[in-house]
């Protein structure tokens, strides 16, 4: 029996077989519609499963990635060796007074709805984000002046010994999109948000509003992965590639939007590998013209293709 049998037959003692997947697309799970293979792909039901899949990755040292909803990343061609972790299945929201618990594969975007439906006000910033619950914490994800530090009060997580920890929001040092989940090893399980009781009608006009500028600017008729770069100090980003006159710029099927400078679109079956290196050539034309370096929001991970 070869090495990936043996984990597979380990993983079918841990997760039920439905929910365990070889050699799985992975672009068929992201919104660049990008990437290769993973290994194992994991859809577990429970938090004990998420406990049970980690303590095997430790033991017998099998890597593991988790993957939100895929809106804030990018795989490349040659996929991902080891286990992969997505929670969708884990995707209740709940209420309790002014407090939101949502799980990690819930969106978020359906967490500020829920809110709304309730009464209450703080995150309406997300009403646009398309991320997981479980992903807007990794990156303290905000638009239009909110951001996830605002309302958030304490989540649950596994840790990397496979743990079930509660953890402030102060533990998580979020910052501009950014948190210390990565260098934690931290697996999101569930985010308790305070919000405030407001008219529904308030909350929907700036909901409504909020739509609008999001649809209007940007573009949401192709694959991407949503904002590439993190806004620069003193500057913006999009303005910043706009004045570069990189609009409309493409390698392979990649593009820098003619709608948003900030976003770079799949427009033709593109490859990770084309659209890494339009990144690159972005980053390096605006440090040429205005000595700034643009730091990637998105994040990149997997392998090249061999």
């Amino acid at each position: 029996m070869d090495k990936k049998q043996k984990i597979y037959n380990k993983l079918l003692d841990l997760v039920k077989k439905e929910n365990v997947k070889v050699d799985e697309v992975l672009k068929d799970h992201l919104y660049t519609k990008l990437g290769g293979k993973a290994d194992f792909f994991i859809t577990p039901t429970s938090y004990k499963e998420i406990q049970n899949v980690v303590k095997l990755s430790n033991e017998d040292d099998i890597p593991f990635t988790l993957l939100g909803n895929g809106s804030n990343l990018i795989i490349k061609d040659g996929g991902i060796r080891g286990i992969v972790i997505n929670l969708k299945h884990l995707d209740d929201i709940s209420s309790d007074g002014n407090t939101i618990v949502a799980q990690s594969g819930a969106r978020i975007i359906d967490t500020s709805r829920y809110a709304l439906k309730k009464h209450l006000s703080g995150l309406e910033f997300a009403c646009g984000i398309p991320g997981t619950v479980g992903g807007a914490l990794y990156m303290n994800a905000g638009a239009y002046g909110g951001e996830i530090k605002d309302v958030l009060d304490y989540a649950y997580v596994v840790d990397k010994q496979g743990d079930l920890v509660k953890r402030l929001a102060s533990d998580f040092e979020l910052d501009y999109r950014t948190s210390n989940i990565p260098d934690n090893g931290d697996i999101v399980l569930e985010a308790t948000f305070n919000l405030k009781p407001t008219s529904y009608n308030e909350i929907k006009a700036v909901m409504d509003d909020l739509t609008f500028k999001r649809e209007s600017k940007q573009p949401l008729e192709y694959p991407s992965c949503g904002s590439v770069f993190k806004r620069p100090p003193g500057y913006f980003a999009g303005k910043l590639i706009q004045d570069s006159e990189l609009q409309g710029t493409n390698i392979g099927g990649a593009e820098v939007s003619k709608k948003h400078a900030g976003f770079i679109v799949n427009k033709d079956n593109a490859s990770t590998t084309d659209y890494i290196s339009l990144i690159e050539h972005v980053q390096k034309t605006v440090k040429e013209k205005f000595g700034v370096d643009l730091e990637r929001e998105v994040r990149i991970i997997g392998e090249d293709k061999e």
